[in-house]
């Protein structure tokens, strides 16, 4: 047995996040049985956990599922067949488009067909490079249909990126369209995988192209297929019954360079936790419409696009656009609006760009939002005064909270189905139920309330998370193992406070050393952005003679601001130095039009730094704009950097 005979459930509908997170610490299989149970299984585990081999831990080993089918059979054949699943709106496009459970199944099932037809099998890698349309979810899910292992590429990547990806995986097929579309281009991807399946060390047999009206992409005969004619003839394929512990899709961390780093994410484990975590986590009911508005290439966009609310009897946005300029500050407004969302998840980033091109709100007082109830952030730390903006523009409480790539679901979360706990601004709140976070000094040694040091989770890693690399145990071990063994590293600072409440201050490379003392440029970056005219912020550590390291600020003002730059610049270096201290150091906040950021929305700290410092630096592949960073670098040597 899984769980104590006839023993009352560890957690109920009363039941507190405290009281959740206790349940789980004193008996942590006992809880996954518990949260396993809501999940369809072909076959019932053998046990909750493997834990024979550590650290490679596996969970619900025996077990036999299917990931597709608790997203969508199921709640076909048990009352939401006719309740819609997926919503795609695209500004860019001006179309909007609905599937029911049953249509989405329709489609699926279909391009498994496909698949099938084009001899892709369980265990097979199916690369995918696509904008944000809904072929590309029905891509994700008619993989995981048969058993073969998805790979989504962000769309638009270089091709010596795409190429990295490709010769790691080794593809059996890869599924592309012609083009992606930005606010004001139309952005073609042949050309990019073309060139990318040249570069790269494996060719896929076949790729399956979909034709979009706004560009058409040259075919290469022989080896490309277009989407709609093999969807045209497709038969439907079933479901594949497959190993709770075998993987379900490979995402590469951004970034990479060298031999790349797929995280691996299995079925079993990855169903449990996404599953508990909708209910739970974001407090989000069955036929309930949910938003994260992020790319399906990023871990938000599996976890939380797709999955996640599927697996919970949803309604899922897709939207294909901009927070701004799609076409005004008001576009995520619209969208809750127009399709009655319920739970909304973004990045801080994109509540930081609407703040700045509407500071007073006009644009959120245009829409009825009186059936929103939660405002979910993640991504970057959200400073606190983009939470009381969006608190105060908004009126729904907004619930900053941490997780990563590697997990794919919160570490450190307020858990709104568990009954809110008060909110921290600047605070993630409390560890999730799964993880057992402590907070390490250099030596290992847990440090006491307060004190700032290096995020760990004590193993095993909750379901969900990674158990291990793509073809890469090794570098698993190294990279996230070795530092502290029994420990995953998150390579995050921050500390606990005196009620338990995880403060996370950035990442281990954003703790900057001022003349011997350890200092945080997250706690930097709040105070700047606490000041009336600051639409965002970015702080990060370069060289100095004398002191080591120095704070930097970059500036982006609100729309509308009238003020001279050096005043304003003058105002932030006091503020710094009355709220954190002379020992800071801040004298520095130089005023710039915009930030480099990813396509995911964090601003690309460690390449200003390395601007600053007259390093070397790599563009990376990630990157919105390229050509901020010669903005970037020329704003920088105006005022004398680099300056060795």
């Amino acid at each position: 047995m899984n769980s104590t005979p006839n023993a009352p459930p560890l957690q109920s509908s009363r039941s507190s996040q405290d009281e959740v997170y206790a349940a789980w610490l004193k008996e942590p299989e006992r809880f996954w049985a518990e949260a396993a149970d809501a999940v369809q299984w072909y076959q019932r585990w053998e046990r909750v956990l493997d834990a024979s081999r550590p650290p490679f831990y596996r969970w619900f080993p025996g077990g036999v599922v299917n990931t597709c089918y608790n997203a969508l059979d199921w709640h076909v054949a048990h009352g939401r067949a006719d309740q819609p699943a997926l919503i795609y709106d695209s500004p860019v496009t001006g179309s909007i488009r609905t599937f029911t459970y049953r249509e989405l199944l329709t489609e699926v099932a279909r391009f498994a067909g496909v698949l099938i037809g084009q001899g892709v099998g369980r265990g097979d890698r199916v690369i995918i490079y696509m904008p944000m349309v809904p072929e590309a979810a029905i891509a994700m899910l008619a993989c995981a249909r048969i058993g073969a292992i998805h790979s989504v590429v962000f769309g638009g990547f270089a091709s010596h990126e795409l190429a990295a990806r490709i010769s790691h995986a080794e593809p059996k097929l890869i599924v592309s369209a012609s083009c992606g579309i930005e606010v004001n281009r139309v952005v073609p991807y042949k050309p990019l995988l073309d060139k990318a399946i040249e570069l790269a060390s494996v060719q896929p047999r076949h790729c399956i192209i979909l034709q979009r009206p706004q560009a058409a992409a040259p075919m290469v005969s022989g080896r490309d297929l277009d989407w709609s004619e093999l969807m045209a003839s497709a038969q439907p394929a079933e479901c594949v019954p497959v190993a709770a512990t075998d993987p379900l899709y490979i995402l590469y961390t951004s970034g990479t360079t060298g031999m790349p780093k797929g995280v691996v994410r299995d079925n079993g484990g990855h169903l449990v936790a996404l599953k508990w975590s909708m209910t739970h986590i974001y407090g989000v009911a069955p036929g309930e419409v949910y938003w994260a508005a992020s790319d399906l290439g990023w871990t938000v966009g599996h976890s939380y696009i797709v999955y996640g609310p599927l697996f919970n009897g949803n309604t899922t946005v897709l939207y294909e656009g901009k927070p701004v300029g799609t076409p005004d500050p008001g576009a995520f407004w619209r969208v809750i609006s127009q399709h009655r969302v319920r739970v909304f998840f973004t990045a801080p980033t994109a509540v930081r760009a609407i703040k700045r091109d509407d500071p007073n709100g006009a644009h959120v007082r245009r829409y009825d939002l009186s059936g929103f109830r939660t405002f979910f952030l993640a991504g970057e730390r959200c400073d606190p005064d983009t939470l009381h903006w969006a608190e105060r523009q908004l009126g729904v409480p907004v619930i900053d909270h941490w997780w990563q790539t590697e997990t794919g679901w919160p570490i450190g979360a307020n858990c709104v189905g568990l009954g809110m706990l008060p909110v921290k601004p600047g605070s993630c709140t409390k560890a999730v139920a799964g993880y057992d976070v402590r907070i390490l000094g250099e030596d290992g040694h847990e440090l006491p309330a307060a004190q700032t040091g290096n995020i760990a989770i004590r193993l095993p890693l909750p379901p969900g998370c990674l158990p291990t690399l793509w073809n890469n145990d090794e570098g698993y071990v190294r990279s996230y193992l070795s530092r502290y063994p029994g420990y995953y590293l998150t390579a995050d600072a921050g500390y606990k406070d005196e009620d338990g409440y995880l403060w996370v201050m950035g990442r281990t490379d954003d703790i900057i050393n001022v003349a011997g003392h350890r200092l945080s440029t997250g706690a930097m970056e709040e105070v700047l952005a606490s000041h009336p005219d600051v639409a965002e912020c970015a702080v990060m550590g370069v060289a100095d003679d004398i002191k080591g390291e120095i704070p930097l600020g970059l500036i982006v003002l609100k729309a509308g601001v009238g003020r001279p730059p050096d005043a304003i610049a003058q105002e932030l270096a006091r503020m710094v130095r009355e709220q954190i201290g002379p020992v800071a150091a801040f004298r520095t906040a130089l005023v710039v039009q915009r930030l480099p950021k990813t396509r995911s929305g964090k601003i690309l700290r460690g390449t200003i730094k390395k601007i600053a410092d007259g390093m070397e630096y790599r563009v990376p592949p990630t990157i919105d704009d390229p050509t901020i960073l010669d903005e970037i670098t020329a704003a920088l040597a105006a005022i004398g950097y680099p300056r060795r």
